[in-house]
């Protein structure tokens, strides 16, 4: 297992190690010697570094840049860009490695780490055990005279901006729509509202007004019920929520309901099939709606899961071969597209189909029906993943199965980050979904203790 790298880098509260200044630096360091090491032809290897709008941002982009110098790797500024930018521009503009600070959909308190490879997607796990295993050893800085230098790059955002335009077909533009556009206080508030304003849309901006400690604060993907109401005091046709590094994308249609990732899957997909642009299946994850599933049966989608976090969805797109994938959380892969998750790209295809179809928001989801789902976290002393194994919690899931007979799904899986375990159920009844789902959960707290 690895000591720091999660499946989406590295994260945790500010001023707490691995977030802390000195262990930044030192993993600065760390990503320098290991691309000096691997890059002996280049005199000075470059990177990029890319932050959300989160007011630590400016602390750790410095302590990274101070270690990749002080290894003789260059340095090249974005500022506050989306996460998806950062991977675009990384391959690109052909440079090494490129950095994320950010820490995604979390509070402005916490704070993370991510990379993208030189072709715009995760950092293979070898590299990573590698930078892990450069952590343990000293820091010991080149000669003066092979330090990296620091530059920032000026067009990044207008970069970024005409490539997420150049992803709507050209045939169409957004005129006569009117669109809320939530970013969530983080790294799309000058991106977002400028790609569809230049398309045509008519704009009303939400939270683009970042401080430094207001990014994800009740707003965004992750809170998008303001939205859902500003869509009906404006009469819009669309609302958008994005996360705060834009990776992620919740909608909300005309009538201010909410459109999640499953939705948002569904609809790109059956677009991807209808016009011949799906390579193979669909990849969803463990936590993907039931009512998915069977949607994309019904049209003949293959569908596969996959475990939570885009960095596995990823990993099965390439290994099939296909081409879209997506989380209910809103985070997307279009890899027709891009490397990673994009929620500007993702809302822009949705927009597409719109245009193509004469269909509103509201009726082009109207293919899938969600199930109701019930979750439910059980607290552990200790995290112990193996206590799914548990003969009476076996006996329980599969007593449970069979009085959904099919028409629902249980889930059962250790939280990654927390001593918890994830009791799910759903099925077609809401209430006997709730019920089974509890009952299930209090057999899970008898078997822990």
């Amino acid at each position: 297992m690895k000591k720091y790298f999660g499946t989406d880098g590295i994260r945790g509260r500010v001023g707490e190690p691995p977030i802390s200044v000195e262990w930044i630096l030192k993993l600065g360091w760390a990503v320098g010697s290991v691309l000096t090491a691997q890059n002996k032809r280049d005199k000075r290897p470059k990177v990029l570094i890319g932050k959300d709008t989160r007011i630590s941002g400016y602390l750790f982009e410095s302590a990274l840049e101070a270690g990749l110098s002080s290894a003789g790797v260059d340095t090249l500024f974005l500022g506050p860009m989306p996460t998806p930018g950062i991977a675009y521009l990384t391959r690109t503009l052909r440079v090494k490695i490129g950095i994320v600070v950010s820490a995604s959909h979390n509070p402005y308190y916490d704070n993370g780490i991510k990379f993208f490879s030189a072709e715009g997607t995760k950092l293979p796990d070898e590299l990573e055990y590698e930078i892990e295993a450069a952590l343990e050893h000293p820091l010991k800085m080149v000669d003066s005279r092979e330090l990296g230098k620091a530059s920032r790059l000026k067009d990044g955002e207008g970069r970024y901006i005409e490539f997420c335009k150049s992803t709507f077909p050209n045939s169409f533009d957004l005129s006569g729509l009117k669109l809320v556009i939530d970013c969530a206080q983080g790294a799309t508030y000058k991106i977002a509202p400028a790609v569809f304003q230049e398309l045509g849309a008519e704009i009303i901006e939400m939270n683009v007004s970042p401080d430094g400690l207001n990014i994800n604060d009740h707003c965004g993907s992750t809170y998008p019920e303001p939205l859902a109401k500003r869509v009906l005091l404006e009469k819009a046709d669309v609302g958008i929520a994005l996360d705060g590094d834009g990776d992620r994308i919740i909608m909300v249609d005309s009538t201010g309901a909410i459109v999640d990732g499953d939705e948002i899957l569904f609809i790109i997909a059956r677009w991807y099939q209808e016009t011949s642009r799906l390579q193979g299946g669909v990849v969803g994850t463990l936590m993907s709606n039931f009512g998915l599933e069977r949607a994309f049966k019904a049209s003949g989608i293959e569908f596969l899961r996959t475990k939570v976090g885009d960095r596995h969805i990823l990993e099965m797109l390439k290994k099939n071969a296909w081409n879209l994938g997506g989380e209910s959380s809103g985070h997307i892969i279009c890899l027709d597209a891009n490397t990673t998750g994009d929620g500007i790209v993702s809302a822009l295809r949705v927009l597409a189909v719109m245009c193509s179809t004469g269909k509103s928001l509201s009726e082009l989801k109207q293919g899938m029906t969600k199930y109701p789902q019930t979750l439910i976290n059980v607290s552990m002393t200790h995290a112990r993943a193996n206590v799914i194994d548990h003969p009476r919690i076996q006996s329980a899931i599969k007593a449970t199965e069979l009085r959904l007979k099919g028409h629902g799904r249980v889930l059962l899986r250790a939280s990654g980050t927390e001593p918890l375990i994830r009791v799910m159920v759903e099925g077609e009844d809401a209430h006997l979904v709730e019920t089974m789902a509890n009952e299930l959960a209090e057999v899970v707290r008898e078997s822990v203790g």
